[in-house]
């Protein structure tokens, strides 16, 4: 399988590509107002929400026209929260929080320059407050929560594009948060957009086991005589009928031995084989375990979040594309898949870093351009 990176804004590399050309989407790009890439022309730092939005609404208008008519979406954003309350000191937004802040940087130029360290290196003292969304929000309180995955989901919405399903990633193992007045945040969500209202989605590629309670449901001889549930005084909803799904009942028959009789439930062979063989839709709620990559000091994509997109979304030998490319996850699980990928990349040295991670990962066999 090709990996392919090209280098640039992907709103102009984009219009570089043959249209519909590509299987499937599957990106996560900058939030908003949460981390400065440094880098010239990245999306992200736009003084209010609604320029980031509208900036989103032309990026996936250049995707949609590359993207196959059968073609999905899948797209990964987390939120932020508007805390800009007027002015401290020098910092244009405020609150308590700026008051308290003592960050520093060395190369952005921003902020008051303050007294020279020990080695007579001038420091830049700035506070979150000059951050987007720190910034006094039209329309938001200080402390609300911005709702940036749902205000871009809509208005992607109503750009066109079908919006399908939204997916919870729920984090086992979520970043600590010192806040006393709300819960730790442990999840984010993944949108599932389409082009057109019928498109590609393998559902067998990512069906997931039945639980144990609906296989011991299923191992009861007598489900026929149960009763079901009284819905009024004096009347059931009639006898319980547990019937397996056609596919897990054709795989079944073709393992069970010769002299294994016919049975009402489970058959004991069956019940101890049945979670090999006895499968349910995949369901919205994804737990994933957040992992680190030694070589980004932002966060990158987990491979088991992508997988399913990419097994679902496109078929084998098909294309994927990343039009935030990052650290290349994307194109890793793609090459690991079956599947040819495109990654595109404003920041030359993430560029770099994914071309490394992919070699590194598929070895003598990566064909990385």
């Amino acid at each position: 399988m090709t990996v392919t990176i090209l280098k640039g804004d992907c709103r102009e590399v984009l219009r570089t590509l043959p249209a519909e050309s590509v299987n499937c989407v599957v990106t996560s790009p900058p939030y908003w107002g949460l981390r400065d890439y440094g880098v010239e022309g990245q999306i992200g730092l736009e003084e209010t929400y609604s320029d980031y939005i509208d900036k989103m609404v032309s990026v996936f208008e250049a995707v949609r026209r590359v993207l196959r008519k059968d073609g999905t979406a899948w797209l990964n954003l987390g939120d932020s929260y508007a805390t800009g309350a007027g002015a401290v000191g020098d910092c244009p937004g405020g609150g308590e929080q700026g008051e308290r802040w003592a960050g520093r940087n060395d190369s952005k130029g921003r902020g008051t320059p303050s007294k020279a360290d020990g080695n007579g290196r001038e420091h830049v003292y700035y506070g979150p407050m000059t951050q987007p969304n720190r910034m006094p929000q039209i329309g938001l309180k200080p402390k609300d929560l911005t709702g940036i995955p749902w205000r871009v989901a809509f208005a992607l919405q109503a750009d066109g594009w079908y919006l399908r399903q939204d997916i919870i990633w729920s984090k086992p193992n979520p970043m600590p948060e010192s806040v006393r007045d709300r819960c730790t945040k442990a999840h984010e969500y993944l949108f599932l957009l389409s082009k057109s209202e019928r498109y590609h989605f393998d559902q067998d590629a990512i069906m997931e086991p039945v639980t144990l309670s609906t296989i011991e449901r299923l191992s009861q001889p007598t489900l026929e005589q149960q009763e079901g549930s009284w819905r009024v005084p004096g009347k059931t909803n009639g006898p319980m009928k547990a019937k397996l799904p056609r596919r897990a009942k054709e795989r079944l028959d073709a393992a069970r031995p010769p002299d294994a009789r016919p049975h009402t439930g489970l058959s004991e062979f069956e019940a101890e084989n049945a979670r090999e063989y006895l499968t349910r839709n995949k369901r919205s709620v994804w737990e994933v375990t957040t992992q680190p990559f030694s070589e980004a000091h932002f966060a990158t994509f987990p491979p088991a979040l992508i997988e399913p997109c990419i097994l679902a979304g496109c078929p084998k030998g098909g294309t994927v594309l990343d039009p935030f490319g990052g650290a290349g996850t994307t194109g890793l699980v793609a090459d690991r898949l079956g599947r040819n990928a495109i990654l595109i990349e404003l920041n030359p040295e993430y560029a770099a870093m994914a071309e490394r991670r992919i070699k590194n990962d598929a070895g003598m066999f990566a064909d990385v351009q």
